[in-house]
């Protein structure tokens, strides 16, 4: 299998590398290495710098994108967008799957879809932009790949835990915590649905059935959200 031209990826990225040798080497997976006795170098130690240079800027891309958030949730946020699952979408956003220099079988078996291999390559691909071309050039990266996947990263976050953001919500608003109260189980003992209503300050805001308690909550807790947010546009159009 040809090598794949590296100069598309450039174009994709919207950056030259002074020195083209780090980026082949943050797209040379160990298992190529492995392979190929010629090649000196994977992309893990790119990698193991690339995640210091993730956190610093990923950091700094919320410090400024939310001037008024505390510790606390800055702090969940990053961890959002720093995950596996979230580094993943990055790279497969910039194709990184099909630049990746994978050994026989682990491209037979998918490596270049496999969400560890897109996420390490990217982080990998981080550390190299900043050998190349400092923060600038890691940072202009990663801006563009969160704002691509991930344009709201605080509505995503609340996606992805709509109990933790209702409560910090309510918290800030009212110095309340919400209350999650079962309405009914029916259905057979093997498929039984839960109802289950979210209160706040003894007032139902949302109710919402699922398979199991914890699912309910969780989309009880994503319908007042969803309602809270209503009302305050509301209010601010008012």
């Amino acid at each position: 299998m040809a090598k794949p031209d590296m100069r598309e990826l450039e174009a994709e990225l919207g950056y030259r590398f002074g020195q083209g040798l780090w980026l082949a080497e943050a797209m040379t997976h160990p298992s190529y290495r492995a392979e190929h006795g010629r090649v000196e170098r994977d992309n893990q130690r790119l990698e193991f710098l690339g995640d210091a240079v993730l956190q610093l800027i990923a950091t700094d891309f919320l410090f400024r994108r939310y001037p008024d958030l505390e510790e606390g949730p800055l702090t969940r946020l990053r961890s959002l967008i720093t995950s596996e699952p979230a580094l993943a979408r990055f790279a497969a956003h910039l194709g990184l799957g099909r630049f990746l220099l994978l050994g026989k079988g682990e491209r037979h078996s998918g490596g270049e879809e496999r969400a560890s291999n897109l996420a390490d390559a990217f982080e990998a691909l981080l550390g190299a932009l900043y050998l190349d071309g400092g923060l600038p050039a890691a940072t202009a990266v990663l801006d563009r790949a969160v704002t691509a996947i991930m344009p709201d990263p605080l509505q995503a976050l609340a996606a992805e835990n709509p109990k933790g953001r209702l409560q910090e919500l309510t918290q800030e608003r009212q110095g309340a915590a919400p209350v999650y109260e079962v309405l009914a189980v029916t259905g057979p003992e093997h498929e039984p649905q839960f109802e289950v209503a979210v209160k706040l300050e003894g007032e139902t805001v949302a109710v919402a059935r699922a398979g199991n308690r914890r699912l309910a909550e969780k989309e009880a807790a994503r319908l007042a959200l969803e309602r809270l947010a209503a009302a305050a546009a509301g209010g601010e159009s008012g």
